[in-house]
């Protein structure tokens, strides 16, 4: 394991690695892993199989063959670790204003598509208006996709609606389903189980496996919310179909 000040450096099985900055969810440590994330996916190719950003690490999964071959007198993990050394060094250079690219989201809020939305607003004490109105009102980042492919973790919602998970998940939750889980809020791209807080639901498609890029969003991207009627979400979802 390398270990530095700011960063760990270890193996996630034999072919795979993590560079990992530690501590809690951080839009500052974010950036740098978006940074790291796009200069990595530069590099990627059929010896690297994956490059996976999340929170506050960024893993590498490589074909142990392919990279041993390029390595040298190298192991292959060693190839991989001086990398991603190398990389992570080269960020200094890079601007941390970057930002990706920014998504309008709209979501429609009747209660018919926001089972627990009542139920927050009775605990937070607060109308139903201004719950969807404090949801509406930030621009979130997205931190990682995971759970579920294009299931992103956005964050961070404000203190006054942030919200625990569900004491015991539903069995089914709707595709496109908007939800709070503590300080994050996030979409459900599929029908799945799931236990966070839905106060809503998206029209739009967050997955397509028939697309080049099959997910809508991905992480560093920027996303607001906009309210809907029920009718306008119909006729969009209609639209789509």
């Amino acid at each position: 394991m390398v270990q530095t000040a700011a960063y760990q450096i270890y193996p996630i099985g034999d072919q795979g690695i993590t560079l990992d900055y530690g501590g809690e969810m951080s839009e500052t440590v974010n950036k740098k892993i978006f940074q790291l994330y796009k200069l990595l996916k530069n590099w990627q190719s059929d010896a690297v199989l994956d490059v996976i950003p999340a929170y506050h690490s960024i893993s590498i999964i490589y074909d142990l063959v392919k990279i041993k071959k390029i390595a040298g007198e190298h192991s292959a993990y060693k190839y991989v670790e001086t990398k991603l050394i190398v990389t992570e060094a080269l960020l200094s250079n890079e601007s941390s204003e970057f930002e990706g690219r920014k998504i309008n989201i709209p979501v429609c809020y009747d209660l018919s598509l926001a089972p627990d939305l009542q139920e927050l607003a009775s605990l937070h004490q607060l109308k139903m208006e201004e719950i969807i109105e404090i949801h509406c009102s930030k621009i979130y980042r997205i931190y990682m996709i995971g759970f579920l492919p294009g299931f992103a973790y956005m964050g961070t919602v404000d203190d006054r609606i942030a919200s625990p998970r569900k004491a015991s998940p539903r069995i089914n939750v709707p595709a496109g389903s908007v939800g709070i889980a503590g300080s994050q809020t996030g979409i459900y791209p599929f029908d799945s189980p799931g236990g966070w807080q839905l106060i809503g639901q998206t029209p739009l498609q967050f997955f397509d496996a028939t697309k080049e890029n099959p997910t809508l969003l991905e992480p560093g991207n920027q996303v607001c919310f906009h309210a809907i009627s029920l009718e306008e979400f119909h006729h969009l979802k209609n639209k789509r179909s």
